[in-house]
């Protein structure tokens, strides 16, 4: 079974559109991991019948990138043979893609399949903040023999992983993206990029400079950490005297420790 899985706070005005993209990929069950939600979201989820859409519900907000492990954890412990990831603000994806994605983890043996979000036939990402994120997932993924992979990230955009994955990667560090990467180089496991959609094409709404900002602090801070296990050193935010947090410090990593630990019982 292909599991999908959907972190949504207050995705009220995006959420159904998500979920029928999904539906239509198809997946055997969506698994909307609403947290932190103040709007009607976890209403519009418990709208679809619960065999194929069960909403995970946390009052607090889980913090960034934790609901997709507390999703993974939920899908591996139900059997799943695979797992699809989507933002629950990514309006706009397209279902062919999605399918791409799906279809090289439950039939073309790779493990962990990645979209490219700046593929090489779209204009190049004039910001400076991006073209410093693009550093360093091309540095990573140069580190781990992984340099077919771009600038490619599980960071950003669809991603999807195996039953192979789910079994050999500690799934609690889904929360900080780049870290699987370096768990997967590990176990061996075959990690490619099998599809595209350009960054202005996942629908997600602008969020202003300061989000922006604090996204691209987390995400350099993500690398660090990533970086720094694979050359066995300490895992470390910290370059040059700067330390990168953005919204690293409020990530829940106590419920998704409770959430594990009831997972595994």
């Amino acid at each position: 079974m292909l599991y999908a899985v959907v972190p949504a706070c207050n995705e009220g005005e995006r959420i159904t559109r998500v979920i029928l993209t999904l539906l239509a990929v198809p997946v055997d069950k969506v698994v909307v991991v609403v947290n932190g939600s103040t709007d009607d979201t976890l209403e519009k989820v418990r709208g679809f019948p619960l065999q194929r859409v069960k909403p995970l519900f946390f009052p607090e907000p889980l913090g960034h990138d934790v609901p997709r492990a507390v999703g993974a954890l939920y899908a591996r412990r139900y059997g799943a043979r695979g797992v699809l990831f989507v933002d629950g603000d990514m309006a706009a994806i397209p279902v062919r893609p999605l399918r791409r994605l799906k279809e090289a983890v439950l039939n073309q043996g790779v493990d962990l399949a990645l979209t490219d979000c700046y593929p090489p036939q779209a204009p190049p990402p004039p910001s400076p903040v991006t073209q410093r994120l693009l550093f360093f997932r091309q540095q990573l993924n140069l580190l781990l023999g992984m340099e077919h992979l771009g600038s490619a990230s599980p960071s950003h955009g669809p991603l999807a992983v195996s039953h192979r994955f789910l079994e050999k990667v500690p799934l609690e560090e889904l929360a900080v993206p780049p870290v699987i990467l370096v768990y997967a180089a590990r176990a061996g496991l075959r990690v490619e990029v099998v599809t595209s959609i350009p960054h202005k094409l996942l629908g997600s709404p602008s969020r202003g400079k300061l989000h922006s900002t604090l996204i691209a602090a987390t995400i350099i801070g993500d690398y660090l950490e990533a970086i720094a296990l694979a050359t066995g050193r300490p895992r470390s935010r910290k370059q040059e005297g700067v330390y990168y947090d953005g919204y690293h410090s409020s990530r829940r990593w106590d419920l998704l420790r409770r959430f594990s630990a009831q997972e595994i019982t």
